[in-house]
């Protein structure tokens, strides 16, 4: 076989490959994919890990960018926001403080040299910073399908009318599906 017709064959296979996503088989991947990452964003949100929740969300849209995974990114910094709001409503100030340090502890390192701040204020900050990101991510779903993006909305938004005390704990169920 000559050199040329070896590349085209290449070049044929890469192209189908490509195409693969078209008959549903990468289609279906991206979908258990992502399946998984909410399942373990779920499960961050629930203890209370909001920097993991986050982690996995951002990694979602590196591997696979669409206005699905940037909306699952806006749905975690509202639900911190809302944790917020809810803690200070409470006054549960210790609480607030841990939040604090869950999003601001990155590596080991972190514990010799540890982030400060008061509660209050980190509560201010982790705020302003997280409703500034919410608006950013959710402008880019929209961007890139904003039909997608609307349904995403309405779901999130029945999951919050059925859940006002608490649906910052999890993703919608709908989701999960």
């Amino acid at each position: 076989m000559s050199r040329v017709l070896l590349i085209g064959l290449f070049a044929l296979l890469v192209v189908l490959g490509e195409r693969g996503a078209a008959f549903g088989e990468a289609g279906a991947t991206v979908s258990a994919t992502m399946r998984s990452a909410l399942g373990k964003a779920n499960l961050f949100l629930a203890a209370g890990d909001y920097r993991r929740a986050l982690d996995v969300c951002q990694r979602q849209i590196d591997e696979a960018p669409s206005a699905s995974t940037y909306i699952h990114l806006t749905y975690v910094y509202q639900a911190i926001d809302a944790y917020l709001e809810h803690l200070s409503q409470e006054e549960q100030w210790m609480a607030v403080e841990h939040l604090y340090l869950n999003l601001a502890y990155r590596d080991t390192e972190d514990l010799v040299d540890p982030p400060g701040g008061l509660a209050r204020m980190a509560k201010e900050m982790i705020q302003s910073s997280v409703r500034q990101q919410s608006d950013v991510s959710a402008a880019m779903a929209a961007r890139l399908d904003k039909a997608e993006s609307d349904r995403l909305w309405q779901e999130q938004a029945r999951w919050r009318a059925a859940n006002p005390k608490t649906w910052w704990q999890g993703i919608p169920n709908v989701w999960m599906r």
